[in-house]
């Protein structure tokens, strides 16, 4: 298993947002709504002189380790098996300089047709708002991932248009050139249907309103919530083994269940207003806030294609450093009472 920290840096392994099982998908051509994902992007939007600006995250989008932002996919179509995609991103990054005001940058749309294509924009700036195409987006640095409940494009090539150039020098003063490249950009799709619904951050046993927003990161001050409480169900699970007495904790509502059920896990003893990154046997899915109690709840369907046998589900928050693993068994038959 890898460790958090590393994780968090390495952000193909976060982006692992595939089904379990299989590697090979099949009819991966045909476009399919998209289930969720994920987008991690880190520019500093450096120009040939000049310092780097400040970049700050907006909610649900979020700061974590190495300059990254998250941002959750919010909606949209793929075709893994050709490479194509279209989908939102949610959440926004603003860039603040010396002597410039700050610049918001929201409302992402990534396109892609067969691993290249672009990265549209809205583009808020003292009160005037404007959507472009910010830039190009070229094949990255392997082919993308594709399973049979998604895919992941790593290391894509991010270079400014000519529109996009002309906004950030007009915006830092600095020069800015169309070509100019800036971080790579990975992102993870899933295509998988469980007949669950989409997962949600709620309360154990209530469904309520989704809150999935993440909190920010200490250079931002939005922040959401995820009460945790007592399912109705089985509770089993495992802490991660820990020397620290403040170790985090994780429990399952069902410690066996068939293929294609729901599941939820729940933790403890994170930092209140911690984002905490859920993985399913290492794949990294979802996110979750912890409440003023440090406690998370994440719903999550157990995809059809999910093999017999034991699953993991492992908590960690976005920074690192620290791990809680629950485990549950996938059974033939129907989920055990």
């Amino acid at each position: 298993m890898n460790r958090p920290g590393a994780a968090v840096a390495a952000a193909g392994a976060l982006l692992a947002l595939l089904c379990q099982g299989a590697a090979a998908a099949q009819g991966g051509a045909a476009s399919r709504e998209v289930s969720g994902g994920y987008a991690s992007w880190g520019p500093t939007f450096e120009a040939s002189t000049g310092a780097d600006a400040t970049v700050t995250a907006g909610a649900p989008a979020v700061r974590g380790s190495g300059g990254r932002t998250w941002f959750p996919v919010d909606g949209g179509s793929a075709a893994p098996g050709a490479g194509d995609a279209d989908v939102d991103l949610d959440g926004s990054i603003r860039l603040a300089g010396t002597g410039a005001d700050t610049l918001t940058l929201g409302e992402l749309r990534l396109r892609l047709d067969g691993g290249t294509g672009t990265l549209r924009v809205r583009a808020e700036r003292a009160g005037e708002s404007s959507d472009l195409t910010l830039a190009e987006v070229g094949t990255g640095t392997a082919a993308p991932t594709v399973r049979s409940g998604g895919a992941t494009w790593s290391g894509l090539r991010v270079a400014l248009t000519a529109e996009g150039a002309e906004l950030l020098a007009e915006w830092s003063g600095q020069p800015y050139a169309a070509g100019d490249e800036l971080a790579p950009l990975d992102v993870a799709v899933g295509t998988g249907a469980s007949g669950t619904g989409e997962p949600r951050d709620r309360a154990a046993g209530e469904s309520g309103d989704d809150a999935s927003s993440p909190a920010s990161d200490a250079s931002d001050t939005s922040a959401g919530s995820a009460e945790a409480g007592a399912g109705t169900g089985t509770r089993a699970g495992a802490g991660a083994e820990q020397d620290s007495a403040e170790a985090p904790s994780a429990a399952v509502e069902l410690a066996s269940l068939a293929a294609g059920a729901g599941q939820q896990v729940t933790g403890e003893g994170f930092e209140p207003g911690e984002v905490v990154l859920v993985a399913i046997d290492d794949d990294t899915r979802y996110q979750a806030v912890a409440d003023d109690a440090g406690e998370v709840a994440r719903d999550f369907p157990v995809y059809d294609t999910a093999t017999e046998g034991a699953h993991t589900v492992r908590l960690y928050p976005v920074t690192g450093g620290r791990e809680a693993v629950a485990e549950f068994t996938v059974l033939a038959g129907e989920p055990s009472p």
